[in-house]
């Protein structure tokens, strides 16, 4: 950090200090989330993962609907009360004096911010930037790469779509190949994953896209498998983690990916409209911004933060999921998230005619899942569940997918889903 900079902050000090977690997260609940946690301590993620007291408290952390069950934090999910009100205490702090506060204050602010993001990651600080979604983060290096016309990049039709629509627009601006690879709904068979993957690559194969945890159907790729596949034929690889970051334990030095973007308000129930993206060190002063840099091709990571004016509170609040996050444990946060996914399917695939979509094997799946009913349009059912059951949960249909997905998320309850499990029975008996 400049010593300009170092000088500012320390000339501030009374306003960081204003600004500091332990000064939003209150004493009272602190000491009760440190009561229930120590309560759980002796136990293993697993044995955690079944206790229903622990999580009720969690639920009660949250400001979610009394009325809707929420099965579809897949696409964005709530925050902790916590959260919400580091933001709007950020919020307000902005309103005093905008320019000030936001620009001279908590501009400065985001190093916290990225150094703990980092952590999670497993990489250096300097190799982090803030970004308001996966979309823009993946946006920056698809767009940002230097690539020729000829030059081939391997993705799956189950990308997500903003991606699959930006390297279209690459192949339509610069001439790249797209070379695509299939997969079947569900797979639980690692060497046919990566081999599927390696069979499109070429001498001419610059860039693999790869994603981590397909969003469709919850499907886990062997990634550390496939990215050393890729690197060595000379192949980099940029990896989707919008539905694995804070939600599996992993770490980007072992998988060795050389670029990710992910969503901080999907798992780590950050602010809506906040992001991360990770640019391994030695490639940052390839990767073109897509907003302008002074020196775009300078090794700074920040050259990805030019957004111009932003939402600050946003930005800040999202150390507050993070103190959230570690005070649950991402250990057990996983494992809990692996149980509620189990525990709606196994009641479930005992239906008849209900199928699953979704491996239950911890190497292959999360949370997410997929389940269809044999001669049911499954966007009935994903309306029957909403306007008869109150059940939220969200349709995909997607190149050979159809089915309902089902995301649940740490505040989800084992009643809630027994609800879902009710209202499956009787669809299938009433079709």
């Amino acid at each position: 950090m400049p010593n300009s900079r170092r000088n500012f902050l320390k000339s501030v000090g009374g306003f960081a200090g204003a600004l500091t977690f332990s000064s939003l997260w209150d004493k009272l609940y602190a000491a009760e989330f440190d009561s229930r946690i120590n309560k759980i301590s002796h136990l293993s993620p697993e044995e955690v993962a079944t206790d229903e007291d622990f999580w009720a408290w969690v639920q009660n952390s949250y400001t979610v609907s009394a009325s809707l069950v929420n099965l579809n934090n897949g696409g964005v999910s709530p925050q902790p009360k916590v959260v919400q009100e580091a933001f709007e205490r950020y919020n307000r702090l902005s309103n005093e004096a905008p320019s000030f506060f936001m620009w001279r204050t908590l501009d400065f602010s985001r190093e916290a911010v990225r150094s703990d993001l980092a952590a999670i990651l497993g990489c250096d600080p300097e190799e982090v930037a803030v970004q308001r979604n996966t979309t823009e983060a993946l946006a920056n290096i698809i767009f940002g790469l230097p690539l020729s016309k000829g030059d081939e990049v391997v993705l799956s039709k189950h990308d997500y779509p903003n991606m699959i629509n930006a390297w279209k627009q690459r192949e339509k601006r610069d001439g790249i190949v797209l070379k695509w690879v299939g997969h079947e709904v569900m797979s639980e068979n690692a060497d046919e994953l990566v081999k599927r993957y390696v069979d499109q690559f070429s001498k001419k194969t610059k860039i693999l896209h790869l994603t981590h945890m397909i969003n469709w159907t919850g499907q886990l790729m062997p990634a550390q498998r496939i990215v050393e596949k890729a690197h060595a034929q000379g192949i980099k690889v940029i990896l989707d983690a919008a539905h694995t970051f804070a939600h599996l334990e992993f770490n980007i030095n072992e998988i060795k990916a050389d670029f990710l973007g992910t969503s901080l308000h999907k798992w780590l129930c950050a602010p809506f409209g906040s992001g991360m993206i990770y640019v391994r060190k030695e490639h940052i002063p390839d990767i073109w911004p897509l907003m302008s840099a002074p020196d775009p091709q300078e090794d700074n990571i920040r050259k990805f933060e030019h957004l111009g004016t932003r939402s600050f509170p946003t930005e800040q609040a999202i150390g507050m999921a993070i103190k959230f996050h570690h005070t649950i444990g991402g250990a057990r946060k996983e494992a809990r998230l692996r149980y509620l996914k189990d525990y709606w399917i196994n009641r479930a695939k005992e239906i008849p005619k209900v199928r699953i979509h979704t491996s239950q094997l911890p190497e292959f799946s999360g949370a997410i899942g997929l389940f269809s009913i044999d001669g049911v349009d499954s966007t009935e059912i994903g309306k029957i569940l909403q306007n008869d059951y109150l059940i939220h949960t969200t349709t995909i249909i997607w190149e050979n997918i159809d089915g309902v997905r089902v995301t649940p998320n740490v505040y989800t309850s084992t009643r809630e889903l027994d609800k879902l499990v009710a209202a499956i029975q009787k669809i299938s008996e009433s079709n």
